[in-house]
C-alpha cells in the first residue's frame, strides 16, 4: 500500500487536497493538510490528482 507525505514547511493550507481527497488528506488544527489514511488503490488516482493540483508541491508520495 502507497503513502503520501506532505511537508508541513510548504504547505499554506488551501485545503484543495482534502477536497480531492477526503480518506486520505484533512487539516490538522493548525490550519495545515496532514495525511490521515494510508493510500488505497481506489485511492490511488485522486492522490496523484491531490499531488499534481498542489499550488505549492507540498505533496508527494513517500
Amino acid at each position: 500500500m502507497r503513502k503520501a507525505k506532505i511537508d508541513q514547511n510548504t504547505c499554506i493550507g488551501c485545503g484543495l487536497c482534502c477536497g480531492v481527497c477526503g480518506n486520505v488528506f484533512d487539516m490538522n488544527d493548525e490550519g495545515k493538510a496532514e495525511v490521515i489514511n494510508n493510500v488505497s488503490p481506489e485511492d490511488e488516482d485522486s492522490v496523484q490528482e491531490a499531488i499534481d493540483s498542489c499550488p505549492v508541491s507540498a505533496i508527494e508520495w513517500d
